[in-house]
């Protein structure tokens, strides 16, 4: 059980090592609080598919099988659009299309057929909730460096009359613009791979 749950934070991390949900990993980045509404919409789309799947995977023809997993994201993304536009329409609007396309997002759909679908509710669950913390930490890394870098600040979710925004002293005046931009996405997200494929030769030397 504490596996189902862990695997999604390094070992199987799904941007770092699995290179899935890539699309949102680079295009919502430029924020830190884009990566963290990001996040939370996927955990939650996640935790919702993977418990439905779970338990209609037994009742669900293996003709349809991946169409009904997709009406069922759906209908979870749905949720999410309306309670984003609801509740926090800067951040809808800040991230854009990216929302509705989480229900295309390779994290999900791929834990639904990979794992949910083989696997008890219970371990589902922990599965969801593994993976979406996993691709939450992977999105707020990249976002983080690209935005201290690239503008020199860090956003976060607006309280009361605060806006949000924390100035970098020395980085806010002159910061490296590229890496606020698409090519600086890339810049940092292949870094950060290398990073992670060292990390495991290293472990993967070690044991020998």
């Amino acid at each position: 059980m504490l596996k189902d749950f862990t695997k999604g934070f390094v070992k199987e991390n799904p941007v770092f090592v699995l290179a899935l949900g890539l699309c949102p990993a680079l295009g919502v980045t430029s924020k830190v609080v884009n990566a963290l509404g990001m996040g939370a919409g996927v955990i939650f789309v996640l935790l919702g598919s993977n418990i439905f799947v779970s338990v209609l995977k037994n009742f669900i023809p293996e003709k349809v099988r991946i169409p009904a997993y997709i009406v069922i994201i759906a209908s979870f993304v749905t949720i999410v659009e309306m309670v984003m536009e609801a509740f926090v329409p800067a951040l809808f609007e800040s991230l854009g299309v990216f929302v509705p396309l989480i229900v295309v997002n390779c994290v999900i759909l791929g834990r639904a057929e990979a794992f949910a679908n083989k696997n008890s509710v219970k371990s589902s669950i922990l599965d969801a909730l593994g993976m979406g913390i996993g691709f939450t930490f992977a999105l707020l890394i990249i976002a983080f460096i690209r935005e201290v870098l690239g503008s020199g600040t860090i956003s976060l979710i607006p309280i009361g009359t605060w806006d949000g925004i924390v100035s970098i002293p020395g980085l806010s005046k002159s910061p490296a613009r590229v890496f606020s931009l698409a090519a600086g996405a890339l810049l940092v997200m292949g870094y950060l791979k290398a990073l992670f494929n060292w990390a495991e030769l290293k472990k993967a030397g070690a044991k020998k």
